[in-house]
């Protein structure tokens, strides 16, 4: 559960005056100057401690740690073999810091302007324009990453010559980790190009989840692609670049806009920007310590190499860094609000501590680009580099798991540390919101809580255990592993009601900016939300996403690659909780009668009966070349599982259909004894209106047939 509205907000409504629509519009355009009103700083004064000396802090920190990092590990010493000389081996690791300051500076605007700051203030302009300009350095550093990245690997001389481009290009396209880089030049590109463009709610928000994944290139070169590990590693680097981009991005942003900020206005920002740095924190820790073990091996590394050195050095950085964040929350905070309660400045107990903080972090993120260039202790080696590699170890990597017993689900895992993290982070945030409630006398069904623990564990267990460890080897736990996430995780995130809890727990802003409660009503409410909530429309996905997923490419790229199989998770957990929700959920959709609710979960029931009979029957096995050459020597051949695959997804995919037609009835039911138990206690205590009205027309009607008739026989 986010944070909620910060003190602030309530100050800012008390202290401004209310404001017309032209006002508004012209102070967006204006830009506040800089100092602070309240106490009477100087202007220059305010701008040159938080322009000048946290920057220059951060720089000359992060500066001076990467140079000693980098003699620490041997980062930048001379290669044994085809050495490209001293500029590059130092160029490499600055380029790689470089580039790591302007993406978190351009995601720190881009998160600020999304969920921190306010939009009828020009903070909002002012945090999208120094996106913008970082954007714009973030692409100049990754062609510098790019240049000096291929003339390390190459070992060629750098020309303006055509062979030179040749060559360049070459490893752009062919080259694993020149595609890789490609990849993120063109992502960065269309980045920037967006920052300046979009302004709008759904546009920024939009552009800044573009941004995060735009690390992602980056954090799957962390790691040998092909060696043991590579997922996890991919993950936990991809957790750590986050975080860390969110955490140091948003400091700078405070540095370059408190001193144009009202007292007010920065008050809200730091508290908001103080929720963000503890989760960035937690995110960060986590994946490091998940890095660590996967890169050092052994305990003795780390205090016996060079690596390790530098692992104990961030790790103390990141201690401090830490704590820092706790006298932000605990001392920072609380002075500020009473400076701004005795109409004092705000800027004096913030000033050193964020020049504190910047030259910390600076030195952090110096040892963590020397870190990417040293040498780890565990070895990372692909396929290709073994003696006699098996064919699972040249497909995926990994050695292929031993034969398949019941006792495996309990035994085999394989740790993925998005997922994971995010399941933890889920319940905690979900059990903060229910705390919330329950503070303020409000009540929440226990029942929906255990739902959603029950979701989450089962959502761990399934992206760690053996499924996932059998499934990228065979078929049929793949499809199990698929049911599972269709079908069981959703039914208890519908009975659990997240984003009811949401709504209910996170107060409103008023102060222009949105929060995690304005953008869940943002999803709910616009037309895209209810288009693909409606239960027509959730069922047609829920449907259709099985044909398009196991008969187009898409299978393919979920199976050999862990962006896809991560995706994979996404769409079948957002598909089915959405055809769940439709059914028997409690968040705010649309749903239909009760009725069409059954037609449709009977309709679904048939569809997947028959996908499953298409599966079993089907002589020719998908993905052949992945499934078909692991070289597994036990159990049923790769067609025969298949036919498993297939006759999992008819049986196991319709217990959890049977579960939501039960519910759906009872919930039928129970919605028409309700409308007769009040209907009852209407007529008690008002009378039957309609009853009595019904038996007057009836009563009418007789009375006419009556003089009718009389009528009649007086004229015979």
């Amino acid at each position: 559960m986010p944070a909620t509205t910060s003190t602030a907000d309530a100050t800012a409504d008390k202290r401004a005056p209310k404001r017309t629509a032209t006002r508004t519009r012209a102070k967006k355009r204006a830009v506040v100057p800089a100092g602070d009103p309240q106490a009477g700083w100087p202007a220059a004064s305010v701008t040159s401690r938080l322009l000048t000396l946290g920057p220059i802090a951060f720089a000359g920190a992060a500066v001076l740690a990467l140079i000693a990092a980098l003699a620490v590990g041997g980062g930048a010493a001379p290669l044994a073999v085809a050495d490209p000389g001293p500029i590059v081996m130092v160029g490499v690791p600055v380029m790689r810091l470089l580039w790591n300051i302007a993406a978190s500076a351009t995601i720190g605007g881009l998160v600020f302007g999304t969920w921190v700051l306010s939009r009828d203030e020009s903070e909002f302009e002012l945090a999208m324009r120094f996106a913008s300009g970082s954007a714009v350095a973030w692409v100049i550093a990754t062609l510098g990453a790019i240049l000096f990245t291929f003339l390390q690997i190459s070992n060629v001389p750098f020309s303006a010559d055509a062979a030179f481009g040749q060559q360049l290009w070459f490893f752009l396209s062919t080259i694993a980790a020149g595609q890789n880089w490609l990849m993120a030049l063109v992502m960065v590109a269309i980045l920037s190009t967006l920052v300046f463009a979009v302004r709008r709610p759904w546009p920024v928000g939009l552009t800044t989840v573009w941004a995060l994944f735009c690390l992602w290139p980056l954090a799957s070169q962390g790691h040998a692609a092909g060696a043991a590990g590579h997922e996890t590693a991919v993950g936990s680097l991809t957790l750590h670049y986050t975080g860390a981009a969110v955490w140091l991005g948003g400091l700078l942003v405070i540095a370059v806009l408190a001193a144009a900020m009202p007292g007010v206005r920065r008050l809200a920002m730091i508290e908001r920007y103080s929720s963000l740095a503890l989760l960035s924190f937690i995110v960060v820790a986590f994946s490091g310590v998940v890095s660590s073990i996967l890169n050092l091996g052994t305990v003795d590394a780390l205090f016996g190499t060079g690596y390790g050195m530098l692992i104990m050095a961030k790790a103390v950085g990141l201690i401090l860094l830490g704590v820092l964040g706790a006298l932000q929350r605990r001392r920072l905070i609380a002075r500020m609000r009473t400076r701004l309660d005795e109409q004092a400045s705000t800027t004096r107990p913030m000033v050193e501590l964020i020049v504190i903080e910047l030259a910390v972090m600076g030195a952090v993120a110096g040892i963590a680009a020397a870190l990417g260039r040293t040498p780890t202790p565990v070895p990372q080696l692909t396929a290709d580099q073994l003696q006699d590699p098996t064919p699972a170890q040249i497909l995926t990597g990994e050695v292929h798991p031993p034969e398949f017993e019941f006792m495996r689900l309990f035994t085999e895992w394989r740790f993925d540390p998005i997922w994971t993290l995010l399941a933890l982070l889920g319940i905690f945030f979900y059990f903060a919101g229910v705390r919330r409630l329950a503070k303020r006398g409000d009540r929440w069904p226990i029942f929906r809580s255990l739902s959603f623990v029950m979701a989450m564990l089962v959502l761990i267990w399934l992206v760690n255990g053996a499924l996932i460890v059998y499934g990228k080897f065979m078929f049929s736990h793949h499809m199990v592993q698929h049911m599972i996430l269709t079908m069981l995780i959703p039914i208890f995130l519908a009975l659990s009601g997240p984003i009811t809890l949401l709504l209910r727990a996170v107060k409103p802003r008023k102060d222009g900016s949105e929060g995690s409660r304005e953008w869940a009503l943002k999803a709910v409410h616009s037309k895209w939300g209810r288009f693909i909530s409606h239960p027509v429309v959730a069922a047609v996905l829920f449907a259709l996403s099985l044909l398009t997923f196991y008969y187009t490419p898409l299978f393919r790229w979920a199976v050999t690659d862990h962006v896809g199989h991560m995706w994979m998770i996404a769409d079948f957990l957002t598909v089915g909780y959405l055809f769940s929700s439709s059914l028997i959920g409690v968040d705010p959709v649309k749903r239909a009668p009760y009725a069409m609710r059954l037609i449709s979960l009977v309709l679904v029931m048939t569809f997947h009966a028959f996908f499953g009979l298409s599966i079993m029957t089907g002589e020719g096995l998908l993905v052949a070349d992945w499934f078909g050459n692991m070289g597994r020597t036990w159990g049923p051949s790769a067609l025969q599982d298949q036919q498993l695959g297939g006759a999992a997804a008819w049986g196991i995919g319709e217990f959890p259909t049977v579960i939501l037609a039960v519910i759906v009835s009872i919930e039928w039911f129970r919605r028409d004894e309700r409308v007769a138990r009040h209907r009852d206690q209407r007529v008690e205590a008002h009378g039957d209106a309609e009853l009595e009205a019904y038996n007057a027309h009836l009563r009418k009607l007789a009375e006419l047939d009556a003089q009718r008739e009389a009528q009649r026989g007086g004229r015979s």
